[in-house]
């Protein structure tokens, strides 16, 4: 029974209510003042309390997906195999010398009921995988979305672009098909003509739960950017037909998914040709939930800005769009933003940026599901067709 199973919810709830129960019928049977009935007592206030802890732990857990997997639980350095990048020689990858992706467990697939129904080759498919990287030795379990024309063979011998999608912190990477339905409405547009054929990797930027990382490379820590930069695409471009042109990879994420979307774009280019962020943050918190991720140095820590890097960096040739609300918490940093970037695309024009406020909504899945289908169409008009086909057989 996979850690994030209602079914195991409900079990442990199960188990609390008869521990209740059977306090309340063994507790005058146990009132003697005596040794044994005292053990019996406290074993049974014990069951009981541990029985509802663990019914809240399981329920936070699947609110928030700090661990997908008992494996995630259990052993939780078999997600981050190194804390830094492997060097020549390094054991950074997958273990045992496997494959870079591999099918992975279930992890609440089944569970959804509106995917498209059909055929592979009439609706696409998602699967579950764990990806592993070479370069910084993490893993971890995604969703990817394969177009119908993937199963199609006239189409064996094309490659197709590649998004990326990202949950915000804590949120597991079912989120986006649970929550926020990408796969759903990413079909819905492409089979309606206003989205081109397209991979879409859906990914949780938490590397190293519980703490969030927000893709950064963090000093003798977890390489969350070369994760991201590196290992996802050398490994997705290893087993599927994708792109290996940045232009034909984007990235699109909401909350701290967002930030590192523009961080991703911004930074490495090389990698990612676009981005989209629905009510991101345009620097590195450093709240509760990440912690000093640069450990004091501040001139590393300015380089995450995405302010300053406007300002003060040449522009990479990247097309950026930023959607928000007027009511957002936030909307005043969005502003500047906007008006730092749009400084920036005036004098060079092959950096440009585009943005979409709606007039109210705030920080919730309500409001990004509103403006998820105008921000997949846009991710899709920013994918370059990929240049590279198959070899012949």
């Amino acid at each position: 029974m996979e850690l994030t199973s209602s079914v195991l919810v409900y079990a442990v709830a199960a188990l609390a209510a008869l521990a209740l129960l059977a306090t309340l019928w063994l507790w005058p049977r146990l009132s003697r003042q005596r040794p044994l009935s005292l053990l019996g007592r406290l074993g049974l206030l014990m069951l009981t309390q541990l029985a509802v802890l663990a019914v809240c732990g399981l329920s936070v857990n699947n609110a928030y997906g700090f661990y997908t997997s008992w494996r995630d639980l259990l052993a939780p350095d078999s997600s981050k195999l190194a804390l830094a990048p492997a060097q020549g020689g390094g054991k950074g990858g997958p273990p045992n010398g496997g494959a870079l992706v591999q099918p992975a467990d279930d992890a609440g697939l089944a569970g959804l009921t509106d995917l498209p129904q059909g055929r592979p080759e009439e609706v696409g498919r998602v699967d579950s995988i764990r990806v592993s990287g070479k370069a910084t030795g993490l893993s971890d379990q995604m969703f990817i979305y394969l177009p119908p024309e993937y199963f199609n063979p006239k189409y064996a011998r094309e490659r197709f672009p590649v998004l990326l999608t990202l949950t915000g912190f804590p949120g597991p990477s079912l989120t986006l098909l649970s929550d926020l339905h990408t796969p759903q409405t990413v079909w819905d547009l492409q089979r309606t003509g206003k989205m081109a054929p397209t991979i879409v990797l859906m990914a949780r930027p938490t590397v190293a739960a519980p703490r969030n990382t927000e893709c950064v490379d963090v000093p003798g820590g977890p390489q969350s950017e070369t994760w991201f930069a590196k290992d996802v695409p050398t490994a997705l471009r290893s087993a599927y037909r994708v792109s290996r042109s940045p232009g034909s990879w984007g990235v699109l994420g909401y909350s701290t998914g967002g930030s590192c979307a523009l961080r991703l774009a911004l930074r490495d280019p090389d990698a990612y040709g676009s981005a989209t962020a629905l009510h991101a943050d345009y620097q590195v918190s450093g709240d509760w939930s990440s912690g000093d991720l640069f450990n004091g140095n501040q001139q590393l820590a300015q380089s995450y800005d995405l302010g300053w890097r406007l300002r003060s960096q040449p522009p990479p040739k990247s097309a950026l769009m930023v959607i928000s609300t007027k009511t957002e918490e936030d909307y005043a940093a969005t502003e500047q933003f906007l008006a730092e970037a749009r400084t920036v695309t005036a004098a060079h024009p092959e950096f440009t940026v585009d943005s979409l406020i709606l007039p109210d909504g705030g920080h919730t899945f309500d409001t990004w599901l509103r403006e998820l289908p105008a921000a997949l169409e846009w991710s899709g008009d920013h994918l370059a067709p990929p240049p590279d086909r198959e070899p012949r057989a």
